[in-house]
């Protein structure tokens, strides 16, 4: 079984070079792979699957050759597209998952997550996670037109992107009580999440916490096969 884990693309029209990296992934890297999971953020903002984003109609083909060629494609959501409904994971060949998600793999039980819930620490960013996670919220957004959504978006990035100019790394990273618990709760071997944009393997006498890279001019993946994980940054050719 092999298996790819990918997320953070933060794909938008400001940024072709994180689209062209992704089509190369798709066309060069994935093929032969029996599952393929991208574990959030793949888009920079989902205003909500009635909206036609170009970026989606320039990877949508590749996704679904690579899904008719036998990859299966799997879908969770980050803290920028958590709007991303069935129809919007369609669109990209792609199963929608839950925020959490167990996988038995060759080198042990995993917990597949984004990683956003893992920040304790900033408590301001959870109270926000909080509201715009709840469906009441959601309804009401959605329900906005179009142009107020996208300028909506754009002001909910331009304040986050000021509030984490004004907090420290520590507070932005994971908190080691939460991976604590999860390692515990879940009893898992392996804990595979992004968000942070931090890749790195972490050691635990409990187990191994995987973080995934964000692209830009170059991409980042995690392959798991019968033998072994490799975390990698690619550049594409």
């Amino acid at each position: 079984m092999l298996r790819y884990f990918i997320s953070d693309l933060h794909l938008q029209a400001q940024r072709p070079e994180i689209t062209e990296a992704l089509l190369y992934f798709l066309e060069a890297i994935a093929p032969g792979a029996d599952e393929l999971y991208l574990l959030g953020d793949l888009f920079e903002a989902w205003i909500g699957d009635d909206y036609v984003d170009p970026v989606v109609e320039r990877v949508a083909p590749a996704f679904a050759a690579l899904h008719l060629d036998g990859t299966q494609i799997y879908l969770m959501h980050g803290n920028r597209d958590f709007l991303l409904g069935q129809q919007g994971a369609a669109s990209l060949s792609a199963t929608l998952l839950p925020s959490q998600h167990h996988l038995k793999l060759q080198q042990g039980s995993a917990l597949l997550m984004h990683g956003d819930e893992l920040c304790l620490d900033d408590v301001e960013y959870q109270a926000f996670r909080r509201m715009v996670r709840a469906p009441e919220w959601q309804k009401n957004f959605l329900a906005r037109p179009l142009q107020e959504r996208l300028a909506i978006a754009r002001q909910l990035r331009e304040t986050s992107q000021a509030a984490g100019a004004m907090k420290s790394d520590e507070i932005m990273d994971v908190s080691h009580r939460a991976v604590m618990q999860a390692f515990r709760e879940d009893k898992i071997d392996l804990l595979i999440h992004g968000h942070t944009h931090r890749p790195a393997r972490h050691q635990y006498t409990q187990g191994e916490r995987i973080v995934l890279g964000d692209w830009g001019s170059t991409g980042w993946y995690l392959r798991a096969d019968e033998t072994a994980l490799v975390l990698k940054e690619f550049r594409p050719d």
